[in-house]
């Protein structure tokens, strides 16, 4: 299993803060995305983890590793 969890305002957006995958669902963490977001658009600026260590939509997962998605961090 992968586990999934959404931050701050994405926790709103996505109506949850956590989810589960099959670890054969999804060989990187843009696939991981495509499988919960219920069709939502993956922002081109959107931070994400893996086993929190900062990745891309490139980067490879596995049975047992937890993918963070973060909104964009603005600040002035």
């Amino acid at each position: 299993m992968i586990e999934i969890k959404f931050f701050a305002s994405l926790r709103e957006d996505m109506g949850r803060g956590e989810a589960e995958i099959n670890a054969a669902d999804a060989a990187t963490i843009g696939e991981v995305w495509a499988r919960v977001a219920d069709g939502k658009v993956l922002a081109e600026n959107m931070l994400m983890a893996r086993n929190m260590e900062y990745s891309s939509v490139d980067t490879p997962v596995a049975d047992g590793d937890e993918v963070a998605f973060f909104p964009p961090v603005t600040g002035g």
